[in-house]
């Protein structure tokens, strides 16, 4: 029988996140849902992160830091190390969540077994107009793997999943840009995964996001998972042209900017 509140560790990722961590944190702090730690892992900063942290006076924060910067998958993965929770949810510094996102996501899986993954809808929300937008019309559920290759849909932010699968499956620590698009695409071929289509995670879009080091990093990246996964692709019999109209439009991108740079 599953327990009334099992405990959620919400692990939070940072490395010079400063300028929004405050939000952030105050909405993990703000959920009705209460029983939950939130792992703080400080990876390196030089900025005033932990020091933002260490103001809130809650004991369910728990300050973790790394004594080198790593890559931000090989974060994660120490941040899980940490965690106590029967489950996972990540928020990343410059995301929120409104005050009902794990009591939802919880809520759902009590009723409905067969998950261990859940996901929400977003909001997305320019930092420079202050206009959001909803992510997606609506979000698939169940065994969704060629759906996601077709038009992925999970924002790690978003996400409430059974630590127990972490047992046997971790973030590829090589990775910088796409290693919760590597992982929970492989999660997807061997687990349902549901998705609630209420937005209750903002992702905030601000310049950083889209940087010419990003594109080119993101790009180099999908390019090799795309190579690196045939078989699996052949073996589940999934289609990737989508995912290879992606990686051609990464390419253009990534060629105008730099075209733009030089005159």
């Amino acid at each position: 029988m599953k327990s009334e509140k099992p405990k959620v560790s919400v692990i939070v990722n940072c490395h010079n996140g400063e300028k929004y961590l405050k939000e952030c944190i105050k909405s993990i702090i703000n959920q009705t849902y209460k029983n939950l730690e939130i792992i703080f892992y400080d990876n390196f900063s030089n900025d005033k992160s932990v020091l933002i942290v260490r103001k809130f006076k809650d004991k369910r924060i728990k300050i973790f830091r790394s004594k080198s910067f790593l890559s931000l998958y090989d974060a994660r993965n120490k941040a899980i190390n940490f965690s106590t929770g029967k489950y996972i949810a990540f928020l990343d510094t410059d995301d929120w969540w409104l005050k009902n996102k794990i009591k939802e996501q919880i809520n759902f899986l009590k009723k409905n077994d067969e998950f261990k993954i859940i996901c929400t809808n977003i909001f997305l929300y320019n930092d420079g107009n202050k206009k959001k937008k909803k992510w997606h019309l609506n979000l698939p559920s169940g065994k969704i793997t060629q759906k996601l290759l077709d038009n992925y849909s999970i924002g790690i932010s978003s996400i409430l999943i059974d630590k127990s699968i972490f047992k046997n499956n971790m973030f590829n620590r090589i990775y910088n840009i796409i290693g919760d698009y590597d992982l929970f695409i492989k999660l997807s071929i061997s687990y349902k995964i549901a998705s609630l289509n209420t937005p209750l995670t903002f992702y905030r879009i601000h310049d950083s996001n889209f940087s010419n080091k990003k594109l080119d990093i993101y790009y180099l990246e999908l390019k090799s998972w795309l190579k690196k996964n045939e078989r699996m692709f052949k073996r589940n019999k999934l289609r990737v042209t989508k995912v290879k109209y992606l990686l051609f439009k990464l390419r253009v991108k990534t060629i105008i900017r730099k075209l733009k740079l030089t005159f």
